[in-house]
């Protein structure tokens, strides 16, 4: 008899788990650890700058060169508009990126710099070693495969009907 995979998630008179095991094979608590600890590794070349982490993802965003909208930014760099404002702004205040025009006045587009980009430019340099250990240390086939799995996993929750 072929097992679908409907047939092996949780019925409602299963008991629900508890204990630690549950815990430290929890989905969510799991992508927690690996990204704060991930994270603590590059937090230092941004820190050295005295910039935020997310801020650094807004430059990295728009390092191709390419003036990117608000919207765009949010999505690209998983920040909340709020949030964005103020990481535009203070990225603004450094010189670091500045408004262009836009055929639509509703919508605001950004782009670095040059300080903007040879600060990112310099931060990609700084980091690279970290990155190129973490590879070393994880497998560079398994990273790849790491990074395809999380994009899927992403696309696929992003599909699933929307709970509320």
């Amino acid at each position: 008899m072929k097992t679908h995979a409907a047939d092996t998630l949780s019925q409602p008179s299963d008991p629900i788990p508890s204990g630690r095991e549950y815990y430290e094979r929890s989905l969510t608590v799991a992508l927690l650890r690996a990204r704060e600890s991930t994270m603590r590794r590059f937090k230092r070349y941004a820190d050295a700058e005295s910039l935020t982490l997310p801020q650094w993802r807004v430059l990295r965003a728009l390092a191709d060169g390419e003036p990117l909208d608000a919207g765009t930014l949010c999505q690209r760099c998983v920040i909340l508009p709020p949030s964005l404002t103020r990481i535009l702004r203070a990225l603004a205040e450094r010189g670091l990126i500045l408004q262009v025009p836009c055929s639509d006045a509703r919508r605001h587009m950004v782009k670095l710099t040059e300080p903007g980009k040879a600060l990112f430019d310099d931060l990609v340099v700084q980091s690279e070693d970290t990155r190129r250990e973490i590879d070393q240390a994880f497998g560079e086939d398994k990273m790849q495969t790491l990074l395809d799995l999380l994009n899927e996993l992403r696309e696929i929750t992003e599909a699933l009907p929307n709970p509320e």
